[in-house]
């Protein structure tokens, strides 16, 4: 095994066992000096918008391809692995709404929600919440986890910082504003590109990791996927409904701004225990995913 597989195992075992760190989190400092750099770089404009990608995931990359040179190769992928994968973080947070709707209390469910979705909760009653957590449970596994792993195999240390900090980007000024329509394109379209093969093969590994909701989940997947605004979201939400046998999508309220989601799945509408049946099977394709990157990583 060499060293670049072993970092990855290693990596993702650190996130297993700590989850982010508390405090000085890399990936926060990150977004603070992209926060600085919008703020003189910013114009109404593509190519600004360009500059900023260009400029911040270029130096993400370069420090990689700095750190990847080091003697100490093996900690320093097990470091930046650490450093960008979030998957127990995620799943602390959803089985924090989950906990608070075990024990009747909505309002706290809606507001321990915010941290995980971008949308209106103020208003969602039980199932709406538990539809929102597993999605974000859905599309974060293969975000935070499976997506890094990916890049992590594929190009060592700057594929992992150089992702990690389009999709961080992405969060910032990918979505759709009146500010950040244009600005914000490079960084979204970006995105999108690097999240294509971590999707699939979240896809793949939800079929895997859910055998005996495998056949819907497929069908799920070539039914509804293409429907869904993103090219990537759609994949992993459509073969988690399946999976569970739950249906996803439908009305979200992003504070003003309200998108009509396509129908993902044709099961029951989500309920509070299946929560805790996403994120486990978001641990089982993240094992899945560490396995598939460590074999690839080895080939390299």
């Amino acid at each position: 095994m060499n060293a670049r597989a072993l970092g990855l195992l290693l990596g993702f075992a650190a996130d297993r066992l700590l989850g982010d760190p508390a405090a000085y989190h890399p990936v926060a400092g990150f977004g603070t000096l992209a926060g600085r750099l919008e703020r003189r770089l910013y114009a109404d404009s593509r190519w600004r918008g360009v500059a900023h990608v260009a400029v911040l995931a270029g130096s993400a990359v370069a420090l990689g391809v700095v750190a990847e040179r080091l003697p100490a190769r093996t900690a320093g992928t097990a470091v930046a692995t650490w450093a960008v994968l979030g998957g127990r973080t995620l799943e602390r947070e959803a089985m924090a709404v989950h906990a608070h709707l075990a024990a009747g209390d909505l309002p706290a469910a809606r507001q321990r929600l915010t941290h995980l979705v971008g949308r209106e909760t103020s208003s969602l009653d039980e199932s709406e919440v538990c539809r929102a957590a597993v999605e974000s449970v859905a599309e974060n596994t293969s975000d935070a986890v499976v997506a890094p792993l990916v890049w992590g195999a594929v190009a060592g240390v700057p594929g992992l910082l150089g992702y990690r900090a389009v999709n961080t980007l992405d969060a910032m000024v990918g979505h759709r504003s009146a500010r950040y329509e244009r600005f914000g394109w490079a960084s979204a379209r970006l995105d999108d590109l690097l999240n294509l093969p971590g999707s699939r093969l979240t896809g793949l590994l939800t079929l895997v990791a859910a055998p005996a909701g495998a056949a819907r989940a497929w069908a799920g997947w070539q039914r509804d996927a293409a429907r869904h605004p993103s090219p990537n979201a759609g994949v992993v939400e459509a073969a988690f409904a399946g999976a569970l046998g739950v249906r996803l999508g439908g009305t979200n309220d992003y504070g003003g701004r309200v998108e009509q989601r396509v129908v993902l799945g044709d099961g029951r509408a989500p309920r509070t225990d299946d929560i805790a049946r996403a994120t486990a099977l978001a641990r089982r394709v993240g094992v899945g995913a560490v396995l598939v990157a460590a074999y690839a990583g080895s080939r390299r």
